[in-house]
């Protein structure tokens, strides 16, 4: 018998650990973030929201972002996507804010992103939703978030903060716009500035990594997917230079 199906074995297996080690990191960091990620109080910050599709069934259709009612931005601006439709949804405060000097009682609340019919953001997919917000409050940071809807109904709500994942890094974490914290380690940061994205920017943001919870994981994952290809590997060796020869 031929010794070539071992070799096929050993060889499969080290093909399936290094798709596994690959993918892992991937999607790991498949979630919704806001890019650039830092701002400066009292400036108008360009940031894009971007938007993967993890589902291999459906299609990302819809996405919404929650903005802050205790630190309200008073003008929200959003960039025209083809085949979507941008709204900017204002209305009253749950508590009137003082700002300025001034009472604010109506903000900008959320913006929403909605597909046309027979458009969506299919599997391995992204897109940058691009918005000015400001004045920028004087805070630490600014959790903003969101809720991604698939074509099939399903729903993710990217809405847990950054204390929340910390404790907990299997929720899903939310857009974070750091003002005057610093932004965890391993996180993707740059300045901000009012003037639209550049396209190296864009760039950027499609290979952004996730928070550091996730790309820990992501690591310890993909090791672990290279010791079994591995160990495959060698059994599948063993194996066939054990296998007696035929006359």
């Amino acid at each position: 018998m031929s010794r070539s199906p071992f070799l096929r074995r050993a060889l499969v297996g080290l093909a399936a650990g290094a798709v596994l080690a690959i993918g892992v990191p991937l999607a790991a960091s498949a979630h919704v973030t806001v890019n650039p990620n830092t701002a400066t109080p009292g400036s108008y910050a360009t940031v894009n929201f971007r938007v993967p599709t993890e589902s291999e069934t459906a299609s990302t259709v819809k996405l919404e972002v929650s903005l802050p009612t205790d630190t309200p931005l008073s003008a929200v601006l959003v960039q025209p996507v083809p085949g979507w439709t941008a709204t900017v949804e204002k209305g009253a405060l749950p508590a009137p804010v003082e700002a300025n000097g001034n009472t604010v009682t109506d903000a900008p609340l959320k913006i929403v992103w909605q597909a046309d019919p027979g458009v969506g953001i299919g599997q391995d997919q992204f897109q940058i939703f691009s918005a000015v917000l400001g004045p920028v409050p004087d805070v630490g940071h600014l959790v903003l978030p969101a809720v991604q809807t698939y074509s099939d109904g399903s729903v993710v709500d990217w809405a847990a903060t950054p204390d929340q994942v910390a404790a907990d890094s299997s929720l899903e974490p939310a857009p974070v716009l750091y003002v005057n914290d610093t932004p965890p380690t391993g996180e993707h940061s740059h300045s901000t500035a009012s003037a639209a994205p550049s396209s190296a920017d864009h760039d950027m943001d499609a290979t952004a990594s996730g928070s550091s919870s996730d790309s820990g994981t992501a690591l310890g994952l993909s090791i672990a997917a290279l010791v079994v290809a591995a160990i495959g590997a060698v059994l599948g060796a063993l194996a066939f230079a054990r296998r007696p020869k035929r006359g």
